[in-house]
Order: structure tokens, then C-alpha cells, then sequence
């Protein structure tokens, strides 16, 4: 089974440098970093984990399309893999609300900015002269300008990060992969499989010419209930604070509400320790791979059983046993 790690900014870039040495020794296919909050972004611990490692591959999960013009995105992504050639992988994202909308982004019609990010992203990184004029990329006779170095066309996949199922069929039909969101069950997973494969057949493709790896929160612990409350401290920060993870969850809503109640974005720590005690057991055990290595090892099975090809683990506690636990 392929297994990834992923990393946001619970720990210091040097000890996620070290993590992901440690991933790669012990035959991790890849490392992913965030970029979802307003706290840490992608591209320069990406830089760090590359340079770190040799074999392993480093992805962005995920970018938002709308912070970055998508001359500087290629150029950037291109930077990336003349570090570590054919080990970079593109996640992008649209991002969510009520962040995006606190710092001036009108995230109006996301499918159609994702498409066009995307075709113009791919099209610059086969360091093609490119001219694009749609509802939200504009290029004027555009190229990666590389004067000196390598001109070969850059090997850098691109993912969508999908969480509702139109993204996931704009997925299926042009990406090269699609990054799949924790805090899901894995009945999710087989859901979004189905869009995925609808929108490879209008392409002419077949649901397996996607990848498709999927986050999963991974709380390991021998003492059982200590796993549990990490995961039960997360739950309730994101179904209190992202819409589309509400959603997506299948939670009851009522939970959602009470959640709600509690926190929204941003939160402080006594919110967030006030809303994790509404969040019971069955919950945790639904979205979350938490408790025994074992108990893991199980859940984690179940997303690749529906579908995943990836499992791309969110470590909770001790980083090296979660590593330790999945690997070869």
C-alpha cells in the first residue's frame, strides 16, 4: 500500500525536514504540505523537504487559485523541480469562505477559475509561449522564461483538492490527480470515486488514469482515549469553522449547529477546548483514524478499500510512531 505524510504547522519546518527523511527511509511514496489557513504556506517548506530528501516525492496540498497569478504559480512549481527533478507534485485548491472573503477574494464561480488555472499552469510548465484569455486568466504571450537552465518541459503533475462532487468530476475529467479531504468517512470516499469516474468518461479516460490520494487525520496512541481527544480537538475547529467539510462529513447537523455555537474562524484555544467536549467517540472513530496502531492500520484500510490510492496520513502526536506504524 502506497502511504504518504502530510504535514501542516504543528511542528517546526526543521523537524518536518526530518520527518520527511525519516518518511523516505521508510518507503513513504510522498510528503504533502498545507496551505490552507493564513499561517504557514507551501512552497517553502516543499523547498526544505526536497532538499532534505533524494527519492521521496513533495506535494503542495493544497494552493489556492486565487493567490497567486498563474505565471508566477508555474514559475514557482518549476523553481521546485529544478530542486528535485520529477519528485514535485501541484495541489490546488479553491480555497474556502469565511477565510477567502476576509482577505478581499470573491470565490465566484471556482469551477471555472479551476479549469482555466489549471490549463494555463499545465500548458506553462511544458514551457509553452502561451496566449490565454478567459473569465480569469489572462496571458499575453506568456513562457517561462528560462535563459539558462534546463528548457525541457517540467514534469510537475497537477492535482485538484475536491471536496464537493462538481469539483470532483472537473477533477476526473483534467487532472492528473485529485487530493481527496480528511475529516470524511470513507463511505465519502466511494461517493467521490463515482464523480471522479463520471468525469473521466466525459474525457474519454478511465477513473484509474487519476490518482487519487486522500487525506486521512491519524491519531496513534497505545493509550487510546489521549488518540481520541486529539482527533475530537480537531473535529470540532473544522466542522465549527469550514463549510464545505460540514458538508461533507455527514455529521448530524445538529452537532454542526451546536459546534457552531461555540467557535467559527478564527478561534481561540478555550473555544476550541469547549467545543472538542460535544464531539462523542463515534464521531471521531467515523472521520478519523485514531487509537491503537492497529486500530489505525484498520481505518486507514478502509479509505484505500473504497477507493484512495494513497492514504496521505495527518500525524497526531508522535510523528515517528505514526511514520513507524505505516512503514515498510
Amino acid at each position: 500500500m502506497r502511504v504518504a505524510l502530510y504535514l501542516q504547522d504543528l511542528h517546526p519546518i526543521r523537524d518536518g525536514m526530518e520527518y520527511a527523511r525519516r518518511a523516505e527511509e521508510r518507503g513513504f511514496d510522498a510528503v504533502w504540505q498545507a496551505e490552507s489557513r493564513l499561517v504557514r504556506e507551501a512552497t517553502v517548506p516543499m523547498a526544505a523537504y526536497a532538499a532534505a530528501t533524494s527519492r521521496i516525492k513533495i506535494g503542495a496540498g493544497v494552493v489556492p487559485i486565487w493567490t497567486r497569478n498563474v505565471g508566477l504559480l508555474a514559475a514557482t512549481f518549476s523553481t521546485l523541480d529544478d530542486l528535485a527533478p520529477g519528485r514535485i507534485m501541484l495541489g490546488l485548491g479553491a480555497w474556502w469562505d469565511p477565510l477567502a472573503t476576509k482577505v478581499g477574494i470573491d470565490r465566484s464561480r471556482p469551477l471555472v477559475a479551476m479549469r482555466e488555472c489549471v490549463e494555463a499552469t499545465r500548458r506553462l510548465l511544458a514551457l509553452e509561449r502561451v496566449t490565454y484569455h478567459g473569465d480569469f486568466v489572462h496571458l499575453d504571450d506568456v513562457e517561462i522564461d528560462i535563459v539558462h537552465g534546463n528548457r525541457s518541459p517540467k514534469q510537475v503533475p497537477i492535482y485538484i483538492g475536491a471536496t464537493g462532487m462538481q469539483m470532483m468530476e472537473l477533477a476526473g475529467a483534467m487532472a492528473d490527480g485529485v487530493v481527496l479531504n480528511y475529516l470524511v468517512p470513507p463511505s465519502y470516499t466511494t461517493r467521490a470515486l463515482a464523480a471522479l469516474g463520471k468525469g473521466a468518461e466525459s474525457r474519454g479516460r478511465a477513473v484509474d488514469d487519476v490518482d487519487r490520494p486522500q487525506l486521512v487525520v491519524c491519531s496513534v496512541d497505545q493509550d487510546r482515549q489521549a488518540a481520541l481527544d486529539r482527533s475530537r480537538e480537531l473535529i470540532a475547529q473544522y466542522l465549527g469553522q469550514q463549510p464545505h467539510l460540514m458538508k461533507a462529513s455527514g455529521v448530524d447537523p445538529g452537532l454542526i449547529e451546536q459546534i457552531g455555537r461555540v467557535l467559527t474562524w478564527p478561534a481561540g484555544p478555550e473555544e476550541i477546548r469547549r467545543a472538542r467536549h460535544l464531539v462523542p467517540d463515534h464521531v471521531v472513530q467515523q472521520l478519523t483514524a485514531s487509537g491503537s496502531p492497529d486500530e489505525c492500520r484498520a481505518k486507514v484500510a478502509e479509505y484505500v478499500d473504497a477507493g484512495a490510492t494513497c492514504p496521505v496520513l495527518y500525524p497526531l502526536g508522535d510523528v515517528q510512531l505514526t511514520i513507524d506504524t505505516f512503514g515498510v
